[in-house]
């Protein structure tokens, strides 16, 4: 059984910052590219960053610069690190690896 288990999402104020992590069980982990997705109410679901199995990075333009995505093999876990928050990045962030999702976690970012 595939479980993604989002954490760390939280209100954080307009230029902080927030970690979230996906805890990843039931997949080989190592062998997958690793997804981080945004989703506004009523909009689109959103590619914000991917990490292959070897390591290369990919970013939303939106989020170049501001996000770091990394991962740890030993622990199952794939980390999105947010910086320079401001009130567009507001969403429900999701974690999505082979075609599975977490259930998501909401990051606000509100003054």
């Amino acid at each position: 059984q595939v479980q993604l288990v989002e954490s760390g999402g939280g209100l954080v104020q307009p230029g902080g910052s927030l970690r979230l992590s996906c805890a990843a069980s039931g997949i080989s982990f190592s062998r997958y590219a690793m997804r981080w997705y945004r989703q506004v109410p009523g909009k689109q679901r959103d590619l914000v960053a991917v990490i292959t199995p070897g390591g290369s990075t990919n970013y939303a333009d939106s989020v170049k610069g501001r996000f770091a995505i990394s991962r740890d093999n030993a622990k199952n876990t794939v980390y999105l690190q947010m910086n320079s928050l401001q009130p567009e990045d507001t969403a429900v962030y999701y974690c999505y690896a082979q075609t599975y999702w977490g259930q998501g976690t909401q990051v606000t970012v509100s003054s």
